[in-house]
């Protein structure tokens, strides 16, 4: 539960701690003074959104802080100590927002997380959402059960992925022209780079060739020329084997020379073999024409490849492979869309059928709510109200199952039964809801219930019957409420004044002649003899019936 809270720098409050009971706790004060403030600091360290405006006047920022006992729950687990959870949130003047949990910074998200465990708050947008046919689904889905609301979770989970895998085939037809144009694109591509057989390394191999062909005359002419040199009458060759014998006639007769013989031998020998060879040269060359044409073109080739696919021939090699690659992944797409078109066909017969589960349980769990909502209702001082719970024929399943529901409601025999939205006053609305949040009180786990307006459009009778419903959820759960009917105050646990002096808010817990003057004002506006009189009927009445109630229990 809630045990304290503190507010400080939070519009007409300055500086305010509320110590809270366990049971109902209620605030009451003028119109004007500050109440809904503590609610609305409340939600801050809840985890709300902070607007605009709410840092008070000449602060540089507000604070709030709550004390919890956690006791066990799990989420709190990591953020509280000795049982005892504290949440802090600070919002500057200029807008920025701190939240810390368990004494550490967190982001604002941990906050609504742990908020959602702990406490729940109703004020008048909760009751308008009433009127919603989606929260009144949300509404019926919860009170049909855990059951329920898993086989519900594990629908969406299969209308999910029913809607991705139709979503995934829709792309596929919708990119079905672009792929056709893509796939004759690159399939051009590929026939062209395959039709020239580019080769790794090829275009050095016709770079030399084309240099040899290109200069082939020339080339012949200096063979020839080197050729003539060695092998004619007297040339190199002849020169060199007379200087070979002459040199052997010498080592005949000085054998140190025979070394420089035998090396000018060699090189007879050599100059007659490189003179034979320089002939099959010249003989070997093939001045074609038509060959180096045929080179050059084949470079010319493979240089428009090179334009328009890669950098040399590892570049369009490779981009040859990548588009071999993406051809065949865009042929796959044919076998994705059979694959899908399988999925889509699968899931929707599976979504069909968990849909028509959700739907049993929501006509299951219709006529018991409406019975409990009306149960609730006559509790609350509306004998003759009557509800209907009524679901929508089944059609197209949607994310939250294949049909709709409506609340319908009559406050009295003389009123037809109709939709919530359009028949039920204020008054009936505010005491409805409570009906909802009584009936929700036995399946939900948080252990402090905010309500702020729950008494609009209702006063007399109606408001004591509020108030004693109050109480009588205030014996499970913690209960906080902002009140103006002393009809309600008159059954807290703890009575909170809030009052407002010199544009400063304050906050007193009363009891006893306190509590007699508050109720006697919030009856007449003044403290009356008479009124006191009332105000302590009233203080009585509670205390006899909160009495008898926990008898009851016991």
């Amino acid at each position: 539960m809630l045990r304290e809270l503190h507010i400080a720098g939070l519009g007409v409050i300055q500086d305010v701690t509320l110590d809270l009971a366990p049971g109902l706790n209620v605030l009451t004060g003028e119109t004007g003074a500050g109440k809904t403030m503590v609610t609305v600091g409340l939600s801050l360290v809840l985890g709300q959104r902070a607007r605009t405006g709410l840092v008070r006047d000449g602060a540089d920022r507000l604070l709030v802080e709550a004390l919890f006992d956690a006791g066990d729950l799990a989420a709190a687990a990591d953020w509280a100590e000795g049982g005892e959870l504290i949440l802090a949130r600070t919002v500057t003047a200029d807008g920025r927002s701190t939240a810390r949990a368990g004494g550490q910074m967190t982001p604002l998200s941990t906050l609504a997380d742990l908020g959602a465990d702990l406490v729940e708050v109703h004020g008048q947008h909760q009751t308008q959402r009433l009127l919603s046919a989606s929260s009144q689904l949300e509404f019926l889905d919860r009170f049909a059960g855990r059951d329920h609301v898993a086989a519900l979770e594990g629908y969406r989970a299969l209308h999910a992925r029913l809607r991705a895998a139709r979503a995934a085939l829709e792309r596929l037809d919708a990119d079905a022209r672009e792929r056709e144009r893509e796939k004759d694109l690159l399939a051009y591509q590929v026939r062209e780079i395959e039709g020239v057989g580019l080769a790794a390394g090829e275009r050095a191999q016709l770079d030399l060739e084309e240099r040899r062909l290109a200069h082939g005359e020339r080339i012949l002419e200096l063979v020839e020329a080197a050729g003539d040199a060695l092998s004619r009458e007297g040339g190199g060759a002849d020169a060199l084997a007379e200087a070979a014998a002459a040199l052997q006639d010498v080592a005949a007769l000085d054998p140190s020379a025979r070394d420089l013989a035998a090396r000018l031998g060699s090189l007879s020998e050599e100059a007659r073999d490189a003179a034979g060879a320089l002939r099959a040269r010249a003989e070997g060359l093939d001045l074609d024409p038509a060959r180096l044409e045929g080179v050059r073109q084949r470079m010319a080739a493979i240089r428009d490849l090179e334009r328009k696919y890669g950098e040399g021939e590892e570049g369009v090699l490779a981009y040859l492979e990548q588009s071999r690659d993406r051809l065949a992944e865009l042929e796959r797409a044919d076998d994705d869309r059979g694959r899908l078109q399988a999925e889509v066909a699968q899931l929707d017969g599976e979504v069909r059928a968990a849909a028509e589960a959700v739907t049993a349980g929501r006509r299951q769990a219709g006529p018991r709510l409406a019975e409990a909502l009306a149960d609730e209702l006559r509790e609350l001082g509306m004998e003759d109200a009557t509800v209907e719970v009524r679901l929508g024929d089944p059609g197209e399943p949607g994310p939250d199952g294949a049909e709709g529901t409506d609340v319908l409601f009559s406050g009295g025999s003389g009123q037809a039964l109709g939709p919530l939205a359009k028949v039920a006053s204020g008054g009936e609305l505010s005491r409805t809801m409570l009906a909802c949040r009584t009936v929700l009180a036995d399946l939900d786990d948080v252990g402090t219930l905010v309500f702020d307006e729950v008494d609009a459009g209702i006063g007399g009778r109606a408001g004591v019957a509020v108030g004693r419903r109050l109480a009588r959820i205030a014996e499970r759960r913690q209960v906080l409420v902002v009140s103006h009917l002393p009809q309600i105050a008159c059954f807290a646990d703890r009575h909170f004044h809030v009052s407002k002096s010199a544009g400063r808010a304050t906050v007193a817990a009363l009891d006893g002649d306190e509590r007699v003057a508050e109720l006697s004002r919030m009856l007449s506006g003044m403290p009356t003899d008479e009124a006191a009189t009332h105000a302590e009927q009233l203080l009585a009445e509670a205390s006899r019936e909160k009495a008898a109630s926990g008898g009851r229990r016991g």
